[in-house]
C-alpha cells in the first residue's frame, strides 16, 4: 500500500479554491449525515436517470448473477432535483463514507495547490468541474441503463492528479509505504495509481450495473481529461516551475 502524505513543492499562492472545495465537500458530507440516505441517493448521479431524462422516485429491483444463480437486490432511490441532470454536479460533492471523503480530500490537498497555481482561479474551477463531469460520463457510458447511483469527487481529483503528473513529474512526494515513510517522485506515485485505475476499470466493465463499488472508469476519464488539459497549459506550468526554482536559489543574506 502506498499512501501519499504530502508533496515537497511549495507554491507562491494561497490555494483558496482548493481550500474552498475541501470545505464544500466536508460541509456536504455533514449535510448528508443529517438528511439521511434519501438525500444522498436523490442527489447522486444515476446513469439511467441521466440517459433517459427521468427521475427514479423510489427503490428499484436489480437482478444480478450470484454464485447460486440470478439474485434480486433492491437499489434505493428518492425523488431528485429538476432537471435531473443537475445531479451530474451535485454528485461531485457527495461521498459514501468518512473514509471515502478523507481519501479524496487528502489527494486534493496534496496536489490541488500546485495545479491551482498554474491554472489560476477561474480556469482551475472550470477544469476541476470538467474533469468530474467527463469522469462521470465515462462511468455512465459503460452502462447507460444502470440504476446504481454514482457519487464522489474522485473523477475531478483524478483530473487534478493527471495534470500534476504531467507538469511536475519529478516533484518529491512523501508517502507511507506499509509502515514506513519515504519519498517518491510524483511520476511513480501518480503513474502507478493511474495504471491501477485503468486495470481495475477494464476488469469492472462486465460487472457494472450489478452492484456498487469504486467508479474506476470515472477515475480514468477524469485523469485523462486532466492530462489533456496539462498539455494545453504546459508552457504556463514550465514558467511557474522556473520561477519557483529561481526563488529557491535566492540568497537572503548572512
Amino acid at each position: 500500500m502506498v499512501l501519499p502524505l504530502g508533496d515537497l513543492e511549495k507554491t507562491r499562492i494561497v490555494p483558496v479554491v482548493t481550500y474552498v472545495l475541501i470545505a464544500l465537500n466536508v460541509v456536504m458530507y455533514i449535510v448528508q449525515r443529517d438528511r439521511g440516505e434519501d438525500f444522498t441517493v436523490a442527489y447522486a448521479a444515476t446513469p439511467y436517470e441521466i440517459t433517459h431524462g427521468v427521475d427514479i422516485p423510489g427503490p428499484v429491483p436489480v437482478v444480478f448473477m450470484g454464485r447460486g444463480g440470478p439474485r434480486e437486490r433492491m437499489i434505493d432511490h428518492a425523488p431528485g432535483p429538476h432537471p435531473i441532470w443537475v445531479t451530474l454536479f451535485t454528485a461531485m460533492f457527495l461521498h459514501g463514507s468518512p473514509l471515502h471523503l478523507a481519501g479524496n480530500m487528502l489527494y486534493l490537498w496534496i496536489f490541488g495547490d500546485n495545479v491551482e497555481e498554474v491554472l489560476g482561479t477561474l480556469r482551475y474551477i472550470v477544469v476541476y468541474l470538467a474533469c468530474g463531469l467527463i469522469g462521470t460520463f465515462c462511468q455512465i457510458a459503460a452502462n447507460p441503463n444502470s440504476v446504481i447511483p454514482t457519487l464522489g469527487a474522485s473523477g475531478a481529483i483524478a483530473g487534478v492528479m493527471g495534470a500534476y503528473v504531467i507538469w511536475f513529474p519529478h516533484n518529491r512526494v512523501r508517502v507511507l509505504v506499509f509502515r514506513f515513510i519515504t519519498e517518491m517522485p510524483a511520476l511513480l506515485v501518480i503513474g502507478l495509481w493511474i495504471v491501477m485505475q485503468v486495470w481495475e476499470g477494464l476488469g469492472s466493465i462486465g460487472r457494472l450495473g450489478e452492484s456498487g463499488g469504486v467508479a474506476y472508469l470515472a477515475h480514468v476519464g477524469g485523469a485523462l481529461t486532466g492530462i489533456a488539459v496539462a498539455f494545453l497549459f504546459r508552457d504556463r506550468a514550465e514558467h511557474i516551475r522556473t520561477m519557483n526554482e529561481a526563488r529557491q536559489g535566492w540568497y537572503y543574506g548572512p
